[in-house]
């Protein structure tokens, strides 16, 4: 196991709760990095997630590069497409869309992306990527073609889960969305993490202190935030060191 995701287990064990901020290549401006990082840098923010649904080519890797001028957090990469893998970032989450049907991202994107991982140094993590729908229509829905799981039917989305553990998964990411207008129901949280036994990644629609806490304590290990703080990055003020 290497470091990104023993890092994340030892954590984990100690109870300590991990927060990442997703950074969309398509949406951060360069001349605003500097300022965004060095109120990243002094929040409780353990990771850096880089990505998005749309990617022009070579945008991924030009922020990676600048991000790494401003922070020793561990990057990782959560790529809507194969263009956006880079060997600049620290880890990958391979991620395999359980909730649909598209083979395209169930593994036809995967056996495209080895030839670039061959020779790779990325520490490359098997996630099982569930999306919940939130109320309206999301980038990664319209790009998959897939149709997210319904909030309503918690069964469905903690079997969805389970079988991807059982399949080899090493996280689970129950995803709302960007931009959700609702996050992950609690009830779905809570019922997901009594069945796994690896670490569980929530994000999509978390916008204040209170929600961030509920999914914590709902039962979620890493909990991942982008919109709050592209809309507003006063956001960090509440979530300082």
């Amino acid at each position: 196991m290497k470091a990104v995701q023993k890092n994340i287990r030892s954590s984990i064990s100690k109870g300590e709760q991990l927060l990442a901020v997703l950074m969309d290549p398509d949406k951060i401006k360069p001349k605003v990095i500097s300022e965004f990082m060095q109120k990243l840098n002094q929040s409780i923010a353990t990771h850096i997630f880089v990505g998005g649904s749309t990617v022009n080519d070579n945008d991924t890797k030009a922020l990676v590069v600048e991000i790494k001028r401003h922070t020793n957090l561990p990057i990782v990469l959560f790529p809507g497409d194969v263009t956006q893998i880079t060997n600049d970032a620290n880890a990958l989450l391979f991620l395999s869309l359980i909730s649909g049907t598209n083979p395209d991202y169930l593994i036809s994107k995967h056996i495209t992306a080895v030839s670039k991982l061959r020779k790779s140094s990325l520490e490359v993590i098997p996630t099982g990527y569930i999306l919940i729908e939130n109320g309206k229509q999301t980038s990664v829905e319209k790009v998959t073609k897939t149709t997210p799981l319904s909030r309503q039917n918690v069964q469905q989305i903690v079997d969805t889960a389970k079988a991807g553990e059982l399949l080899g998964m090493q996280l689970i990411y129950l995803e709302a969305g960007s931009g959700a207008l609702h996050p992950v129901p609690l009830e779905i949280i809570n019922s997901v993490k009594q069945e796994l036994s690896i670490p569980l990644i929530v994000g999509g629609g978390i916008r204040t202190k209170k929600q961030l806490k509920d999914a914590y304590n709902s039962g979620a290990d890493l909990v991942v935030i982008g919109t709050a703080f592209e809309e507003d990055d006063a956001f960090f003020d509440e979530l300082k060191k």
